[in-house]
């Protein structure tokens, strides 16, 4: 584990509503107005290109290893018994989610944050679902789906020494990741589009999580416009040139238009999950199936990086929170454009 204290805060963005920003200025956390590094600026032709690099400044310090670790030890702790669909240490997550939420002006998008599952029988088991509005009077019509499965396989027959799986990369790190959007998007309120943020249960069990929410949504007649999956992101993948692997990465655009916003290579290509057609053993898949709009997964297990995959080893203290902070902080640029699109365009191919 690693545990690195970023001595750098970024500053915030002015103009989060579209409204001109003066090109010298910026302001900090504390509302004091400071100018912004050359380096920021150079290279920039438009307002645009400045507002895009001034994010990009701010973001390199909004997400810290310090808050991912806050969060993800606690989803990781062995009170919550690993976190199986219907237990009570689910439960228990889910009531600090649902805190999260509340604490970041993420509204419930149903009457309660709970959502109860229509296809699990073996008990109650709930999605956790949070909406933030548009801000944007004909684009807040559109929605984008950030999800993860919040869910794991909970206690393991057979085990002496210790029975409980946490969890911890599969899935306590995307559900940490989009905690950390769902904080950031909450303060911000910027956002053109609405957002959904969407912790599913019962992924272990199927899918049915994410398959009842899609279904769910499609009889709402949401005008969904893209779904973004966030599935095993605590550690870094071994000799890549790029942050995340996309699955179904041939099938859209996804992975072009997102490093275009991110300013860098952060999304690839990863044969093995095409080899293993991760594209349809994830959240994504049920969005793809009822609603025929880019829907995939980002993530950085690469089938060399962790061999503790539903084990009882899945534990925090393997988890990279730096990797993790960093991935939170390069990402949200790119969900910002996503989200802030004048014009649809991810596209299936």
């Amino acid at each position: 584990m690693k545990h690195i204290i970023l001595v750098f805060f970024g500053f915030l963005l002015v103009s989060c509503s579209g409204a001109k920003m003066d090109q010298s200025t910026i302001l900090n956390p504390n509302n004091e107005t400071k100018n912004v590094r050359k380096d920021v600026l150079q290279n920039t032709s438009n307002g645009e290109d400045v507002k895009s690099s001034i994010l990009t400044s701010k973001l390199k310090a909004y997400s810290t290893p310090e808050n991912i670790e806050d969060i993800m030890v606690y989803l990781t702790s062995d009170e919550l018994q690993g976190r199986d669909t219907g237990s009570e240490g689910i439960s228990k997550a889910a009531d600090f989610i649902e805190n999260v939420f509340k604490k970041n002006n993420i509204q419930p998008y149903f009457t309660s944050y709970r959502d109860t599952l229509t296809n699990y029988t073996d008990g109650t088991a709930f999605n956790v679902v949070g909406y933030l509005p548009g801000t944007d009077a004909k684009l807040k019509n559109e929605f984008v789906v950030i999800g993860a499965h919040y869910d794991h396989i909970g206690l393991m027959s057979g085990q002496v020494a210790d029975s409980i799986a946490n969890g911890a990369n599969d899935n306590a790190s995307g559900t940490t990741t989009v905690l950390e959007f769902s904080k950031y998007f909450g303060e911000l309120k910027g956002n053109k589009r609405s957002i959904i943020f969407a912790l599913f249960s019962a992924e272990e069990k199927g899918l049915l999580g994410s398959k009842h929410l899609a279904g769910k949504l499609k009889d709402k007649n949401i005008d969904l416009y893209a779904m973004l999956n966030f599935e095993m992101v605590g550690v870094p993948m071994v000799d890549k040139d790029h942050s995340l692997y996309l699955t179904g990465y041939e099938l859209s655009n996804l992975a072009e238009v997102s490093n275009r916003y991110a300013h860098k290579n952060l999304v690839g290509f990863l044969s093995k999950a095409k080899e293993f057609n991760l594209f349809r053993r994830s959240d994504n898949a049920p969005f793809h199936d009822v609603f025929n709009v880019p829907s995939q997964t980002y993530s950085t297990f690469d089938f060399t990086n962790f061999g503790e995959y539903h084990k009882v080893g899945d534990e925090a203290s393997l988890m990279d929170y730096m990797h993790m902070a960093t991935i939170v902080n390069e990402t949200i640029p790119m969900i910002t454009g996503i989200v802030n699109s004048p014009i649809k365009e991810l596209k299936y191919n």
